[in-house]
């Protein structure tokens, strides 16, 4: 056989199994350019998860893809649609940096507000707006690395980012729209984390965000669920300018499969983030370049002047907050997991108590590790992932973390060899909040789908830096309400002569932030799913004894293991107690592989004088944090609010 040219072909020298010689010469691409070869390199996606007995099959077969792509794009007209213009923007799927996408028209979103002065043509009504619609971490990476300055893949393979001058929330500046139902509903005054906005503010920075979103060539729009439990789940878009934004929210959220978003339909809540925007300082309300509105009549939140990623999460879990509520379920801001015999234990504690190092268990699968839903069904993750600091982490102390942080991970703001690209976990130059945001599929022991049976313990964990708390209290079901509303923990401060105190601190609900009704109203329908299905409350101090911080040690961690570990054994139940002064909290005298000197705290202090003027002073600061409280009513007496101030210190 001879070439085009004449000549033989050259042959190598290997042979087959069947010592036949074979030649270089193999069948050409099947291209005619290399920008077709390289339309060659990545296949169309198809779906891989089977349709639940033919659910959306009928819905999928009557439209084509064309057709469900025009739907798709013409929701996100709507959504990105201007109040102040008779037509929503021209959008079209895809990048425009990728050559040969000539942009189609087909979604153009048609309303009218009469009462709003309507502008015929503007510059962005002239342009089209490439979406951007949830693309692949892999998509994500290749937009962030190319386009977003700041972002670098590490030696693991995770994407490590920077959100630029707020590396963290900013509650100061979040406002909630007080119309005339939220200003019946909601949670406003003292102690309140909502600070009031009204609609035509709201509005006036809606407005900018989109106009915002709408200048640019592209936006990232993720369509969500919040939710494991698929009869309430919510379903949300995020429409976002980064690709940083877009991944760590793919992260957070549940990804719908293939089938899902194909009869997604209209969200039921939105979020505009245009965080690279600031908002107008002179608008009403406004305090800062930086505003983070929430709209709970329109479902809509607007993001302005800060490119945090933890104001969409914790934006979203105020909203749960507010929504979950109105079906009869809780939503909690706690860790969840479960034994191989289905006792599900939920966690609540502020930063510093142990939250993630006791509910993440290797004997015990994980349901989730921050925010949760407790209805008629049992508990459920609101949320698709695990948000971890990674300030001081370690493969030893953490080391299910440790190996999530690998591709697809979001690293927020961490520091990392210009090199080896080896990250720096100590390392605090740009902020002591590093974070870490990766999918829950990524914890080898986590259950999914993410839910199951109804709670057989509730552990409240408390640091207590002044050394007067048990190790462990079994609490009645008004402790339980008096100890969750306070949601106290302490943390060890520096006064100005350099000596280190503790200081006490409370959050309500163990997430004060985030919360939207009054914290009695969760306390009463906590006890509420606790008496109606069997759950035992319990008050655990992983804190101080033997003294406050400086004079005292803080307990051991085999021995609180032992105490989570006896909890979920049921081996508490059946312990001998005694009740506590003060306080009034019921204490065991014995639990198998603890101490049982250390169960009482008084029998740890040397000076016995100095212990009960420590538990007045701390029983004195829950009084006082408890006053805001008081004055709340729930149904037509006061007796709920009566019964839970009487589960309080007494002195």
């Amino acid at each position: 056989m001879a070439t085009t040219n004449g000549l033989p072909p050259l042959e190598t020298q290997e042979k087959d199994e069947n010592g036949v010689r074979y030649t270089d010469i193999t069948p050409g691409v099947r291209a005619q350019t290399i920008d077709e070869l390289h339309s060659l390199q990545q296949k169309r996606s198809v779906p891989t998860t089977p349709i639940k007995d033919g659910a959306a099959s009928a819905f999928a077969a009557a439209l084509s893809e064309e057709q469900l792509d025009k739907q798709q794009m013409q929701s996100i007209s709507a959504s990105l649609a201007s109040l102040a213009r008779e037509t929503g923007p021209k959008v079209v799927k895809g990048d425009p940096a990728r050559k040969g996408a000539a942009p189609t028209p087909h979604a153009h979103h048609q309303h009218r507000y009469p009462a709003v002065p309507t502008v015929a043509v503007s510059d962005s009504s002239l342009k089209f707006t490439h979406v951007l619609y949830n693309l692949s971490p892999a998509e994500l990476y290749e937009q962030a690395i190319k386009y977003e300055k700041g972002s670098f893949i590490t030696s693991t393979g995770a994407l490590a980012t920077l959100s630029g001058a707020k590396t963290g929330r900013t509650p100061k500046d979040k406002r909630v729209v007080k119309d005339e139902a939220a200003a019946q509903e909601l949670w406003w005054g003292k102690g309140s984390p909502n600070i009031e906005m009204d609609e035509h503010t709201f509005l006036l920075n809606r407005e900018r965000a989109v106009d915002y979103l709408n200048s640019l060539d592209k936006v990232f729009v993720n369509d969500q669920f919040l939710n494991w439990d698929e009869e309430n789940r919510i379903k949300v878009r995020i429409i976002s300018a980064k690709a940083y934004h877009s991944l760590f929210m793919h992260n957070m959220c549940i990804r719908p499969t293939d089938e899902e978003l194909e009869s997604f339909g209209t969200p039921d809540f939105t979020i505009y983030n245009a965080g690279r925007f600031p908002c107008n300082r002179y608008t009403d309300y406004m305090t800062s370049s930086t505003s983070v509105n929430i709209n709970l009549a329109r479902r809509e939140m607007v993001i302005l002047g800060t490119q945090y990623a933890g104001e969409m999460k914790k934006g979203l879990f105020g909203v749960m907050h507010y929504l979950m509520p109105k079906r009869g379920i809780l939503s909690l801001h706690s860790g969840c997991n479960m034994g191989k015999d289905g006792d599900v234990a939920l966690f609540f504690g502020l930063s510093g108590t142990g939250k993630t190092t006791l509910s993440t268990d290797h004997n015990r699968l994980l349901i989730g590790d921050d925010e949760h839903c407790w209805s008629d069904s049992g508990v459920s993750n609101i949320e698709g992932g695990c948000y971890a600091k990674c300030i001081d982490l370690s493969r030893e102390k953490e080391p299910d973390i440790w190996n999530a942080i690998k591709f697809g991970t979001v690293l927020e703001n961490v520091v990392f060899d210009e090199h080896t690209r080896e990250v720096d976990y100590t390392d605090k130059s740009v902020t002591e909040n590093t974070r870490a945001a990766y999918q829950i599929e990524y914890i080898p022991n986590a259950k999914i789908p993410c839910v199951g049976p109804h709670p057989k313990n509730v552990i409240l964990l408390a640091c207590d830096a002044f050394g007067v708390l048990p190790p462990v209290s079994k609490l009645n079901l008004a402790q339980t309400m008096y100890h969750f509303i306070s949601g106290y923990t302490a943390l060890v401060a520096g006064t100005e002569d350099g000596i280190k105190e503790p200081t006490a601190t409370f959050s309500a609900c163990f997430g004060a932030a985030f919360i939207m009704y009054h914290p009695t109203k969760y306390a009463a329908m906590l006890a509420e799913k606790m008496q109606k299905y069997g759950a035992t409350g319990w008050l655990v101090n992983t804190g101080w004894s033997g003294g406050r911080y400086g004079v005292g040690k803080r307990i051991r961690l085999p021995y609180t293991r032992k105490i989570i570990d006896a909890i979920h054994s049921g081996e508490l139940l059946n312990a001998d107690y005694k009740k506590t002064e003060v306080f009034g909290l019921e204490i065991p005298t014995k639990i198998e592989g603890v101490p049982s000197e250390i169960l009482d705290p008084i029998n740890t202090w040397t000076d016995k004088a100095a212990y009960k003027e420590t538990l007045l002073k701390l029983a004195g600061l829950f009084k006082n944090n408890f006053d805001v409280f008081a004055s709340y009513k729930i149904g037509d007496d006061n007796s709920l609010t009566d019964e839970i101030l009487a589960a309080g210190p007494n002195f």
